[in-house]
């Protein structure tokens, strides 16, 4: 029953919230205009610009992993965390948040990095890029206010009922009653052998969290968090080139798309399949792009980036086998000259 649970949970639902969103875009779609948009109307060699800032966004974020992990006593190899971070964004589009664990895992086998204490820092660095999207999707929302709202107004949403959910006092009781059972709940495992292995990794997950208070190198932190998002927005905005009809668009409309598209990929779906595809366009509608024009720009980059994801993946993956095949082999290879020189 658990394993059907964890199926649901992390495959069929993701995949079904894809699936609901994808057909409904394209349920009258023509799928040979974008077979024609594609051959003879697109600039592939913008999107193969936009692989540029995307990797050296990955290559910031293994960076600044290596910064976090530097307060708890641990320095993994460079390339390690470089290619776990390639590794994960592929994971994630098989099942939606994995990669999260895996690259976790990946440190933990070949750098000796505990798991939970890896998984914290990861958390800690999820909730500093929540920060810096949340303000810029504040600063969006404030100069931009009239395209939100006819965002809601076309898309069906009751800005009011979003309003009223907030501010409900109901919610709150439902927070509280939810925070007293879990409570409750850890109370009662306090004299099992579970609690012990809870707490250990609680401690852990707080020490990953610390990491950011007694980390060295504050400023080069978050210069490379500055980066890493601008190489998700150039990787955007970039492929805007591809095509006549998105070409003329401005920077701040590609800004306001890309801060509605932060939220929307909340949602856990493979490479953010659907909720990308939905909000990216309904906003170019609402800046002039004809639907179809929207929808075979949001399926052909969306696919296109998929694939570098993978790419990229799979160039991890290997790269990771590589180099710590070559640590064991020459570890393995001195251990044995050491050892006929003794003799």
């Amino acid at each position: 029953m658990k394993k059907i649970l964890t199926y649901i949970t992390k495959i069929a639902l993701p995949l079904l919230i894809a699936g609901v969103l994808l057909f409904y875009m394209y349920r009258d779609f023509d799928f040979s205009e974008a077979k024609r948009i594609f051959l003879h109307e697109m600039n592939i060699w913008w999107l193969l610009a936009s692989l540029v800032p995307i990797t050296l966004s990955h290559i910031m974020r293994g960076l600044r992993w290596l910064i976090t992990l530097e307060p708890l006593g641990y320095k993994p190899k460079r390339g390690d965390s470089i290619d776990s971070i390639l590794i994960a964004y592929a994971s994630n589009i098989v099942i939606p948040r994995v990669g999260e664990v895996s690259r976790c895992a990946m440190l933990s086998k070949y750098d000796g990095v505990p798991h939970s204490k890896a998984l914290g820092t990861l958390v800690a660095e999820r909730l500093v890029d929540m920060l810096l999207v949340l303000l810029f999707v504040c600063v969006m929302l404030l100069t931009q206010l009239d395209v939100f709202v006819s965002l809601f107004a076309q898309t069906g949403t009751n800005e009011g009922a979003l309003t009223a959910l907030f501010t409900s006092p109901k919610t709150y009781i439902i927070i509280a009653v939810v925070i007293a059972v879990c409570a409750l709940l850890w109370l009662g495992l306090k004299k099992t052998k579970l609690y012990a292995k809870i707490k250990q990794m609680v401690r852990g997950f707080i020490d990953g969290l610390l990491s950011l208070k007694t980390m060295h190198r504050k400023g080069l932190f978050l210069l490379y968090t500055i980066g890493i998002w601008i190489g998700y927005f150039l990787e955007f905005y970039l492929a805007f080139f591809c095509f006549p009809f998105t070409a003329e668009l401005s920077v701040v409309q590609a800004l306001v798309i890309f801060a509605a598209i932060s939220l929307a990929i909340i949602i856990p779906t493979p490479n953010g399949a659907g909720p990308w595809h939905f909000v990216v366009i309904s906003m170019m509608t609402l800046y002039g792009v004809s639907q179809t024009d929207a929808s075979s720009f949001a399926l052909i980059v969306h696919a296109f980036q998929t694939l570098g994801v993978m790419c990229l993946g799979a160039y991890g993956w290997v790269a990771l086998q590589v180099r710590n095949k070559k640590r064991v082999d020459g570890y393995d290879a001195s251990h044995q000259d050491s050892l006929l020189a003794r003799q």
